[in-house]
């Protein structure tokens, strides 16, 4: 077969193949989300951190699309999660938890090959977001000394 040009012809080819490979589609996806947010807005540690949203239905919409994109290749997101994330406080426990309970979601709601590939992505996407929304310590500056005069 020869090679698919980098079209939206060759996006949806790639999707199709990840839904063939994984069991994932829209739907799956979708599904998915509304049970693992559901419990995300529940968690006494996430849920304040959704207590902001207004229009749940449009939030998840929204996320539905960049999984959409993030795990089927269909680009419909074109958001920007960094500032999204930005002003919710998060520490390293929120995406420790966040992690933990996305895991016990999809292993409960996606077959093995799709758990495996949501959760591939999400502990890229919570390692980028934790890398960029949380700053390392700098380590200890060295005591001064005086420079020799010369």
């Amino acid at each position: 077969m020869p090679p698919i040009p980098e079209t939206a012809e060759r996006r949806a080819a790639l999707s199709h193949a990840i839904t063939e490979e994984t069991g994932l589609d829209t739907a799956a996806i979708e599904d998915f989300l509304r049970a693992f947010y559901g419990a995300a807005r529940e968690d006494p540690l996430l849920g304040p951190a959704f207590a902001g949203v207004a229009d749940w239905e449009a939030h998840i919409a929204t996320l539905a699309r960049f999984w959409g994109s993030v795990a089927l290749m269909q680009g419909g997101y074109h958001g920007q999660p960094m500032q999204a994330h930005a002003r919710l406080g998060l520490t390293p426990a929120h995406f420790a938890r966040w992690l933990a309970l996305f895991e016990a979601v999809a292993r409960a709601r996606l077959n093995p090959a799709g758990a495996a590939h949501m959760l591939e992505r999400a502990r890229r996407i919570a390692r980028s977001l934790e890398m960029g929304l949380i700053p390392l310590p700098l380590p200890p500056r060295p005591e001064a000394r005086p420079v020799p005069a010369g």
